[in-house]
């Protein structure tokens, strides 16, 4: 392998049933962005690539769609088609061959997470004379190595490979990441299709590689790895990837307001140190709202906008943070339970919370009996609606969430309501973008001052559910004529 400036290769062909259906698997959101820009980001940036081949195949024009020729993210994409992925990686990889200009190349497979990784050390191999490296990490669990391959080594010199071993002898685990050369293509035309698959496996030929030529290396890879198959593995990478982004994260919480001269200061300085930015949005209010807000620290946004669904969006729209946090400003809720919000933002695009644990909630709120229960069937409607989706929901009218600002960008476009239906059409949106979403157990206080604008008496809950209902319907509509869900543009 010589030190001339390598070419890029995605694999990014496979069905992926596993883990997702109506997107090619490498679409999957993970960190505000999908499995293959991850990767071609990875490229460019420890590998100093400009040029990326990826290979598609399975609902190959919506590959082509989201990448487009690069230039968003900096590089320079061409496509390769091939037309039996099932087949193995190797027919992927000498589908590229034609555009690889026999040049040396970084590989990465297309459905793989890596977070913390030393790919940049990986990087320097190109400096050696080397028909290919492998990365490899050491697993304790031999279910683990049998998921991917097993590496022999003598030294950092590879004896040997073996895709998905039944009873692997060794710990060390080979990843989806490589440094090969033009020789790579020659050895796949010399080795047959696996006995035991009957794909032409890319371990197989860098076993043969290795083997004739006794120059193939492992470089131990640092960090964690995921390799995407299942809603399981999906979630781990989920959590890996904002785990780590919510260590450097901005929160914003945003606080609707009218008329809540009586409740805003207290919800604000409950608020102030425990988040980065306080954002008041005070629709019209004639009560001294917004100079009490500010009075209290927040930052105020005077508007007069059509609802309270329109006052959450402005607020939304114009927030600074990474997460973003929407809370009542009739002292409903309490900033204790933020870092509850926090934490399960690490598994989920969208934290919403619900009402509906009894210990919870105060004495004198109206979550019992009746409104409880409706509550609560709202919520399994929503359920019954996208039965398909991993989600259980319990109390979808709660405002009290947090949501990554990748998620909202996403969620925005489909975010119309200027009334309380826009807590449940949030919801909605996500389900349809395939965001995940959890729900969580918060306090529930009584109300400080004034009287709720959609649930002071039983009519106007009758016609704040029915408002609900019928915008969560609408949005289901949309994808009951079969048409997938959108693109994800970010979000887990």
């Amino acid at each position: 392998m010589s030190a001339m400036d390598l070419h890029g290769l995605i694999l990014a062909g496979g069905r992926g049933s596993r883990a997702v259906t109506h997107l090619p698997k490498v679409m999957l959101p993970v960190g505000g962005a999908t499995l293959v820009e991850r990767n071609v980001t990875l490229l460019r940036d420890a590998f100093s690539v400009r040029e990326v081949v990826v290979v598609v195949g399975h609902l190959a024009e919506r590959v082509r769609e989201h990448l487009g020729d690069g230039s968003r993210l900096g590089v320079r994409i061409r496509y390769a088609t091939c037309d039996r992925p099932e087949r193995g990686l190797g027919l992927g990889l000498l589908a590229a061959e034609p555009l690889l200009r026999r040049r040396p190349f970084a590989t990465i497979l297309g459905d793989e997470v890596y977070v913390g990784s030393n790919h940049e050390e990986l990087a320097r191999w190109r400096e050696r004379d080397a028909a290919a490296v492998v990365a490899v990490r050491e697993s304790p669990d031999p279910e683990q190595v049998s998921a991917n391959y097993a590496v022999e080594l003598d030294g950092d010199r590879v004896t040997g490979l073996v895709e998905k071993p039944a009873r692997p002898t060794t710990r060390t685990m080979g990843c989806g990441t490589y440094l090969l050369g033009p020789s790579i293509f020659d050895a796949l035309r010399a080795t047959p299709p696996s006995r035991r698959s009957g794909r032409l496996e890319l371990t197989d030929a860098l076993d043969r590689l290795a083997r004739d030529t006794r120059n193939v290396y492992a470089f131990p890879l640092a960090g964690e790895y995921v390799n995407v198959n299942t809603r399981e593995d999906h979630a781990r990478a989920r959590h890996l990837v904002r785990a780590r982004q919510l260590e450097q994260a901005r929160v914003s919480v945003v606080i609707p307001t009218f008329q809540e001269v009586e409740t805003i200061g207290a919800v604000v300085a409950d608020f102030a140190d425990r988040a980065e930015q306080v954002l008041v949005v005070d629709n019209a209010s004639s009560d001294g709202t917004a100079e009490a807000a500010r009075r209290a620290g927040a930052e105020v946004e005077e508007v007069r906008l059509g609802g309270y669904g329109d006052t959450i969006r402005h607020g939304l729209d114009r927030a600074s943070g990474d997460v973003l946090v929407v809370v009542e400003a009739d002292g409903s809720f309490r900033a204790r339970d933020l870092p509850k919000l926090l934490e399960y933002a690490k598994d989920a695009d969208l934290v919403v919370g619900t009402r509906t644990a009894r210990p919870l909630n105060g004495v004198g709120t109206n979550m019992h009996g009746v409104v409880r229960a409706a509550n609560i069937g709202a919520a399994k409607l929503m359920e019954l609606l996208w039965m398909s989706a991993p989600v259980r929901l319990t109390d979808v009218g709660c405002t009290y969430r947090a949501l990554w600002r990748d998620a909202y960008a996403t969620l925005r476009p489909w975010l119309t309501g200027t009334g309380p239906e826009a807590a449940p059409e949030m919801i909605a949106a996500a389900l349809i973008s395939g965001l995940s979403v959890l729900e969580v157990p918060v306090g529930y206080h009584p109300r400080r001052g004034g009287e709720s604008k959609h649930s002071a008496d039983y009519a106007h809950l009758a016609r704040t559910a029915m408002r609900m209902m019928r915008r969560v319907v609408a949005l289901r509509a949309t994808t009951w004529s079969g048409a997938p869900p959108t693109e994800p543009r970010g979000g887990a």
